[in-house]
């Protein structure tokens, strides 16, 4: 009987040596993932200290989870130009650069590291958040740029701006007449069908200015995150895991639900919105600090996309009234050329400038 207390002792180390290695074993697993799963894996400092947890636990996780155990992503990058032998107008604009928009899972970081994504922090790289990066990426199906090969080489495409400049033209059915419909944001298709038309192939968004009522849902369309922040990142895993969304850090409220399918969703490349900023629009890479930074509309991000998927690009609804501050912003609801003005995130007189200067230099067709 002397032998017993050994023996439970001998099984309580058994016990406990097990117990370790499921939490060591746990934390392995998921030591990308510390804000939707128990905070046993973090240091006992970020523990105890929520309000500068973001951060922290942001240079805490990993950068490099097993790659076997993501989901397979299609990562062959057709452009959609590769097969035109007609060179676009604005071909100069890509100063030899030609980019695939969307980031997949299994190489984003080998691209970053060769066109200097990896040395900017969000919104124009990916520094700091590219664990964010990865695992938002590991919950998509794919990166392809077009779902199905419709036969056409040479992409005719327009970008629909939201301006209230659309208001009575009647321009929807020429809209739906071109191979590729670039919309953004919230700027709605039900009801206004006779002015903007119905169809959307691709349609960029953030979390505050997607939609969330299914009564805009299209099973044709391909929706594109922008990602400003690593909330945005951590807004979409959430929402694609049926978690609970954590609404700060959005500078309004996000949507709360995602409507469209996974195979629907892709997210841009920060490239595209950098180019966007200081080559084209020359915004300094760090503004004062008592400045607000300056960012392109998401409209205007829509143009650049274009420019590096297809091979002719019109574009409607991107005209201002600037002189009427009660004329109508959007060709939508009630909002007027006051909020459009005081808004400090934006330089819309340069990027007016741009679209101009786009025009007379026949690099794009204004329909409005």
């Amino acid at each position: 009987m002397t032998g017993l207390p050994v023996m439970k002792r001998i099984l309580l180390v058994v016990l406990l040596a097990a117990a370790a290695m499921y939490v060591i074993l746990h934390c392995n697993l998921w030591k990308t993932n510390v804000y939707l799963h128990s905070d046993t894996c973090l240091p006992l400092k970020l523990q105890h200290e929520p309000q500068t947890r973001g951060r922290q636990a942001e240079e805490h996780i990993s950068s490099q989870p097993d790659l076997n155990r993501l989901p397979p992503t299609a990562t062959r990058r057709k452009s959609g130009l590769e097969n035109c032998s007609l060179d676009p107008p604005f071909e100069s604009l890509w100063n030899g650069q030609k980019i695939y928009p969307f980031l997949c899972v299994n190489d984003f970081m080998k691209l970053a590291l060769s066109n200097g994504n990896d040395k900017l922090e969000l919104p124009y790289g990916i520094k700091r958040a590219e664990s964010y990066f990865r695992l938002a990426l590991s919950r998509l199906h794919n990166c392809r740029l077009f779902n199905e090969d419709n036969g056409v080489i040479c992409r005719r495409c327009v970008v629909v701006g939201n301006g209230g400049v659309l208001r009575n033209k009647t321009l929807g059915e020429k809209i739906d007449s071109y191979d590729v419909v670039i919309r953004m944001n919230n700027g709605p298709v039900r009801g206004y069908e006779e002015d903007v038309g119905k169809r959307t192939t691709f349609r960029l968004f953030y979390p505050e200015s997607v939609f969330s009522d299914p009564i805009h849902y299209d099973p044709d369309t391909t929706v594109v995150l922008l990602v400003f922040k690593p909330h945005d990142l951590k807004w979409l895993w959430n929402i694609l895991n049926g978690h609970k969304i954590n609404t700060n850090g959005f500078w309004k409220k996000p949507a709360l639900k995602m409507i469209y399918k996974v195979n629907q969703i892709r997210i841009l490349d920060p490239i595209i919105i950098r180019k966007t900023a200081h080559e084209w629009l020359q915004f300094p890479t760090k503004f004062p600090r008592k400045e607000k930074p300056k960012h392109p509309t998401t409209g205007l991000i829509a143009i650049t996309l274009a420019f590096h998927i297809c091979n002719e690009v019109h574009v409607a609804g991107f005209k201002y009234n600037f002189a009427d501050r009660n004329s109508s912003l959007h060709y939508y609801g009630n909002e007027t050329m006051s909020e459009m003005i005081e808004n400090g995130y934006h330089n819309i007189i340069a990027e007016q400038k741009f679209l101009k200067s786009l025009v007379e230099k026949q690099f794009v067709v204004s329909l409005t």
